[in-house]
């Protein structure tokens, strides 16, 4: 049995490591044929994951073809080229289940990473979410994450097949409530960020935090997902990770705007596009998004930080906290 991962940046390196070490082959595809040479030599993905070495179990490879046999793919790609990827490739990936380990909302469709596949491959669909960083997970560190999947058995087959003694495995059945808290998170994180960076303190952070949680459940909702889900590792697990860690790449983006500096360059900031996505997506069934759209115009240049939260404050009172 081997595992194919695409994606070779911080967290499908991650996963490939953690899969691997349990003795599975696993196949690690990157569009750079050069840079994937490198990593299969050198053992490491010097640029992501400096200091892990690659189980001997790990192929890297630049060639589709090389995924032939594998049992089940771990599409890790960025959330905003997972239309591209799939649109020119699906027809070349093997026979298996296509799990969906991206966190965001697709800028052009407005629609989650599932949608997105199932308009390019009939294959079974499952999404791997959850509270994890890259880093902590290729290095062993113990991580909970959330294998969501509309049928039952593929469920407990991918549980079996990818968790590890380290890597711990919850199934859901809500890949709409998964996925959203996935990709909603991420806006907050970059809103915490720019309380912290703008030095608004730490009780304006738990508020965004606590009023975010909200708005990704009211979405989530109202889009047909189940509310405990975002009380689970999908959501509410997440959502504390990314709030409250310079190791959070959105969180960190949102703290240097916060400090009037450049977003860090070279890193993937799903909350940036997912931003103007999630405030689209909230207009399409009637939700307010109060603080995706602070974001998103923060982003964009239309207002400062200032300015975004006493808008913000300047919204009518609510009786209560839902």
């Amino acid at each position: 049995m081997s595992i194919a991962v695409i994606g070779a940046g911080a967290f499908g390196s991650a996963l490939a490591v953690a899969i691997a070490r349990n003795g599975v082959d696993v196949r690690l595809w990157g569009r750079n044929a050069t840079t994937m040479a490198e990593m299969a030599q050198a053992r490491e993905n010097t640029r992501y994951l400096p200091g892990v070495s690659l189980p001997a179990s790990l192929n890297p490879t630049a060639t589709l073809a090389d995924l032939a046999q594998t049992r089940a793919i771990l599409l890790a790609l960025p959330a905003q080229q997972s239309d591209g990827f799939l649109a020119e490739q699906a027809q070349n990936l093997p026979d298996a289940p296509l799990v969906l380990c991206a966190k965001g909302i697709d800028a052009t469709h407005f629609a989650t990473q599932t949608d997105i596949a199932a308009r390019h491959t009939s294959a079974p669909l499952a999404v791997l979410t959850g509270p994890g960083f890259a880093g902590e997970i290729a290095r062993g560190l113990p991580a909970a994450l959330v294998l969501a999947c509309a049928d039952n058995a593929l469920a407990h087959s991918l549980q079996t097949r990818l968790s590890t003694d380290r890597l711990r495995l919850y199934l859901s059945a809500d890949t709409t409530g998964a996925q959203l808290g996935g990709a909603l998170k991420n806006v907050v994180a970059i809103a915490a960020g720019m309380a912290i960076g703008a030095g608004l303190g730490e009780s304006a952070r738990a508020g965004l935090v606590t009023r975010g949680f909200a708005e990704m459940r009211r979405l989530g909702v109202a889009l047909g997902a189940d509310a405990e889900t975002f009380a689970g590792l999908s959501g509410l697990g997440d959502l504390m990770l990314t709030c409250a860690s310079a190791q959070s790449r959105n969180f960190a983006a949102g703290l240097a705007l916060g400090q009037g500096l450049p977003r860090p360059a070279g890193k993937t900031q799903e909350g940036v596009t997912t931003a103007r996505a999630a405030v689209a997506l909230g207009g399409t069934c009637g939700v307010e998004m109060p603080i995706a759209a602070a974001v998103a115009a923060v982003l964009e240049g239309q207002i400062n930080i200032t300015g975004a939260m006493s808008e913000l404050l300047a919204r009518p009172l609510k009786s209560n906290e839902a």
